[in-house]
């Protein structure tokens, strides 16, 4: 049995802390600054992490491994069957040509690249992950962008940072639902708490897209758009948050969203369209079509060419219902993990009370999301006329084309397994947690500082939910404050997260890039963080009242 020690450097928190920092930075330093391919930065990273784990927080070599391993394995299945499936889909569609027909069905509502960006990266996305998660957003938007001609880094990008303010009520409530079950508290009540912080960020993230893309001056050109799309997701959300629970918040928000924005564009267009640099213009467009290049699409035809990304949204959904998932999950295969299953116990904070952990692995070949993503690449074969033999070579090459992003993914979610069965992820928490009368301001960046390791806003509730109740209580606080702002803070980390990064660039061709990525995003990820930890201060000490009492 190994007991994790949360104070190996001189007996001290904050020391301890600072070392077990020293992965994270190197992982940022090797691909911010020394532009390492990630998975080079990734296989590095994990080295010393074991290290650090063995030589400083005495954790067993062969756990240390084990716990790796486990984390790779995860990495793989389910998260890495999600991004190859779905980036599956979208070469299917652009080798048969359909992909074609979706870029000009996107082009007749309009040729903005900034509403094309609010439709799929904000919208469409929001959708995705509020029926699938764990990647599926990035991979499938982010591929849809760049196959309509984005620059791959805006592509990949918009699509991590328009994935922010859904991210809490992904895969159908998920996040909440388990922080409530691991802290036993009312998942309504966190939901509540949830849906009174992130509004605000789902009505500032479709406003910074358009800074980030074009400009303050871009952004005042479309701001009826943003204003639209942020404001009607932002209600939606909140009410069904409020009013409903933590299952259909992303759902019914980004349908709303996406039905408001398409209403507004029947009768308002910005007045200047905007393209990237060296692209070609609104007039050069306009003057292509006239001559006859491409033809004006039929209503069968774009219906069509979409199919294959409807059908993908009916077998996610079907795929949520928990008959379905009930049904399937019995071709699950779980098991007890190797040399880690109760062989490393935790000590909780403030009570004191070790407990071993357990841990599985699940191999659930039928209800993984993956699957019914890859149900949906055998439908778009027939929708798409596609032959067997290009369906298996177009199998092949994505294969081929996603090894290295595959292996970066497994890498990270092992770097976040060792983190968390090492202690090292538990003693950053209880440094942030000493903080006392701040820790109101700084509870959001535990949530961060989780979703950043894990690549999940479930799994870092599922690590932190229990120290923000008792650190909440022992501080004379509502811990529905402190959990509400451990999963909204944390969809701010999800845009810096290794793993995100890595299905970014997969979806986008820029594997070798990921280091331009993280530029990309790490300065909007530590400004929205520290947006959400003022308006949780706000909440605390100005707002109390407003805060939901159990």
């Amino acid at each position: 049995m190994f007991t994790q020690v949360y104070k190996p450097v001189f007996g001290s928190l904050g020391w301890s802390a600072l070392v077990a920092l020293i992965p994270i930075l190197f992982f940022f330093w090797a691909l911010a600054v020394r532009r390492m391919k990630g998975h080079v930065a990734a296989l590095l990273t994990v080295v010393l992490a074991i290290l650090d784990a063995w030589l400083v927080f005495r954790m067993p070599v062969d756990k240390a491994l084990s716990a790796t391993v486990h984390g790779m394995l995860t990495g793989l299945w389910p998260i890495g069957w999600i991004v190859f499936t779905a980036v599956f889909l979208f070469r299917i569609t652009e080798r048969t040509g359909y992909f074609d027909i979706i870029r000009r069905s996107i082009s007749s509502i309009t040729d903005d690249r900034r509403i094309q960006a609010l439709l799929i990266a904000f919208s469409f996305g929001a959708f995705l992950e509020g029926t699938a998660g764990f990647g599926t957003p990035v991979a499938v938007a982010a591929s849809m962008l760049a196959g309509l001609g984005f620059d791959p880094l805006y592509a990949a990008g918009i699509c991590l940072l328009a994935n922010t303010a859904p991210v809490a009520f992904g895969a159908v409530g998920i996040p909440i639902t388990a922080m409530a079950a691991s802290a036993h508290a009312d998942s309504l009540l966190i939901s509540q708490m949830v849906g009174r912080i992130l509004p605000f960020a789902s009505i500032l993230v479709p406003f910074w897209l358009m800074v980030v893309m074009s400009g303050w001056k871009g952004m005042r050109e479309v701001w009826p758009a943003a204003l639209t799309c942020g404001l009607s997701f932002a209600i939606t959300q909140f009410l069904v948050s409020n009013f409903v629970g933590p299952e259909l918040p992303d759902i019914l928000a980004a349908i709303v969203s996406i039905v408001c924005l398409i209403i507004l564009l029947r009768f308002w267009q910005p007045k200047q369209i905007w393209r990237f640099k060296g692209e070609a213009s609104a007039a050069e467009m306009a003057a292509t079509r006239e001559r006859g290049a491409e033809p004006r699409l039929t209503g069968g035809q774009v219906f069509h060419a979409w199919s294959p990304f409807l059908v993908l949204c009916v077998m996610i959904i079907l795929w949520a219902l928990p008959a379905v998932k009930a049904f399937l999950g019995k071709a699950t295969i779980v098991f007890n993990w190797p040399d880690l299953n109760k062989l490393v116990a935790q000590t909780t904070p403030i009570v004191a009370k070790t407990t071993p952990m357990a841990v599985t692995y699940k191999f659930d070949i039928l209800a993984a999301t993956g699957t019914s993503i890859l149900i949906a690449c055998i439908i778009a074969k027939f929708i798409c006329r596609q032959s067997w033999t290009d369906w298996f070579r177009t199998f092949a090459d994505n294969l081929h084309e996603l090894r290295y992003p595959l292996l970066t993914i497994a890498l990270v979610v092992g770097f976040g397994d060792l983190f968390n069965y090492s202690g090292m992820s538990a003693t950053m928490a209880m440094a942030l947690a000493a903080t006392g009368v701040l820790f109101p301001f700084f509870s959001p960046f535990l949530g961060w500082i989780g979703v950043f390791l894990t690549g999940s806003d479930t799994s870092s509730n599922l690590l932190f939910g229990g120290l923000q109740k008792l650190t909440a209580q022992q501080l004379h606080m509502s811990p529905y404050l402190t959990m509400g702002a451990n999963s909204a803070g944390g969809v701010m980390g999800k845009m810096i997260s290794p793993q995100s990064i890595a299905v970014g660039a997969s979806a986008t061709g820029l594997v070798g890039r990921e280091g331009d990525l993280y530029r990309f995003t790490l300065k909007h990820s530590i400004a929205l963080v520290i947006f959400i930890a003022l308006i949780t201060s706000v909440y605390a000490y100005v707002f109390p009242g407003a805060i939901p009492q159990g």
